[in-house]
């Protein structure tokens, strides 16, 4: 029978990956990276801190075993260590969502009113998409589309759909997906499509959650790579 300091020293290094977790900054990196692969620069931005600071949380991820490195040149590219690090974000997104009663109101701040939004499920989705009578958007940048998208979704980064908006059938209905149930894009994408006059929904969650679901997916050329 093992001893105490041998079970406490078991219990720690399970424990050491919820610490790794237990930093917001360090929780929004595995988010983006849920998308694809980043350089440590692509993340500083990305999350709005310095390039030293978010090496030091990339660096306590690493230690953890949640991410996974790849050298391209001289940079370095950051990816998660495997599916299983996107569920573990996913299911502990949802314990926060079912048990802190704060989540709502904050997603509230954040987000804004989505009372008005009309969201697709994924089934009905993959419905449509045989069917072939609606118009898929992936309003996310294009590293990200090109790391991995819906497959038969069009890349409308959100930056760019005022412009592109002649692009679109008039008469098609229009679904809008992006990193997640917590990201912004899809819901600026509905409000922007409805204000032009199409039927718009937003995907009810995103990418990362589709592909999770062993749904239809595609990918282009990896980032870094020549």
């Amino acid at each position: 029978m093992g001893d105490r300091a041998a079970k406490d020293a078991l219990f720690d290094g399970f424990a050491s990956v919820g610490k790794a977790l237990s930093n917001g900054r360090r929780a929004e990196i595995v988010d983006v990276l849920a998308q694809g692969e980043r350089s440590v620069e692509q993340l500083s931005a990305e999350i709005e801190q310095s390039v030293a600071n978010t090496s030091q949380h990339l660096q306590h991820l690493l230690r953890a075993g949640l991410v996974r490195t790849r050298r391209s040149g001289t940079r370095i590219y950051y990816a998660l260590a495997g599916n299983e690090v996107a569920a573990l974000w996913a299911n502990q997104r949802a314990v926060a969502e079912r048990h802190v009663q704060a989540i709502e109101r904050l997603a509230t701040a954040y987000l804004g009113d989505r009372s008005a939004l009309e969201t697709i499920s994924r089934e009905e989705l993959v419905r449509r998409m045989r069917a072939r009578d609606l118009v898929v958007l992936d309003v996310r940048p294009p590293g990200e589309y090109a790391a991995g998208h819906i497959a038969g979704a069009r890349s409308v980064p959100i930056g760019d759909l005022r412009r592109r908006l002649r692009e679109l059938p008039a008469d098609a209905e229009v679904v809008a997906y992006c990193r997640g149930p917590y990201c912004v894009f899809a819901d600026d994408a509905v409000r922007e499509l409805v204000k032009r006059g199409h039927r718009a929904r937003r995907l009810e969650d995103g990418y990362p959650e589709w592909a999770r679901a062993g749904l239809p997916v595609a990918a282009t050329e990896r980032e870094g790579q020549a």
